[in-house]
């Protein structure tokens, strides 16, 4: 699957200033780690952003977000976002609701 390249422009430039951050290509898509953690990927017309199970549900209420799933199970813990709703001020709220969440985990 490819994956939107001018949306992972706007990631990359979104993610300056956090260090420690590893790209990849990874699952169809582009990817992002943070201290060794995945912190969010772009595909085609969409971010993913690990969110964590205890923001899931107010990050569902935000503008352009929707549940994550593989197939038919569904990923708790993820938000996928069109990439509409992933401009400016808020693809940098969807990317500091990630790091809170992945800021938590051990580094890898």
């Amino acid at each position: 699957m490819a994956f939107d390249e001018k949306l992972a422009e706007r990631v990359r430039a979104g993610l300056a200033g956090y260090d420690r951050i590893e790209e990849k290509r990874l699952m169809g898509g582009q990817c992002w780690m943070w201290n060794g953690n995945l912190l969010c990927t772009v595909g085609k017309d969409h971010c993913l952003f690990r969110v964590g199970r205890e923001a899931e549900a107010a990050a569902l209420g935000m503008p352009g977000a929707g549940i994550m799933k593989m197939g038919a199970r569904t990923m708790h813990g993820w938000v996928r976002v069109q990439a509409a709703h992933t401009k400016g001020p808020a693809l940098k709220k969807w990317i500091a609701l990630a790091a809170k969440f992945v800021g938590t985990l051990p580094a890898k």
